[in-house]
């Protein structure tokens, strides 16, 4: 599942997933959220993953596509991404490729949130 939060600092877009994720969680909310940053000129994204159970297989190609369209297509429009999550692997991963990211990306533990919510609003 995939859902916006609100309780974030102006200008900042914040998504939290958690457990399987499905086509419909990117379709219905990741895609249009990161659009919206996107579009914005100066995208700042707070994304928390405190549990990952793996994606569903619509899920695959959503992923690739969502992840081509905001990363590579709208390069430009990225300011900040802070990555918060409790899945040390994931963790792991996204620090690894950080220098493919666009713009500036910061990686948080669950118990830096406050922190990460900061940072990417600055």
């Amino acid at each position: 599942m995939i859902e916006r939060i609100d309780d974030v600092p102006a200008g900042v877009i914040a998504l939290r997933a958690s457990g399987k994720l499905t086509k419909e969680d990117y379709e219905r909310v990741l895609e249009p959220a990161l659009k919206e940053a996107t579009d914005s000129g100066e995208a700042r994204v707070l994304f928390i993953l405190p549990d990952f159970d793996g994606l569903e297989a619509g899920a695959w190609v959503e992923d690739v596509k969502t992840g081509f369209k905001a990363e590579v297509t709208n390069r430009s429009a990225w300011k900040k991404l802070a990555f918060v999550s409790g899945v040390e692997w994931v963790t792991k991963s996204t620090r690894q490729f950080a220098w493919a990211m666009p713009g500036e990306l910061s990686v948080y533990a669950m118990d830096e949130l406050e922190e990460a919510k900061s940072w990417v609003a600055t």
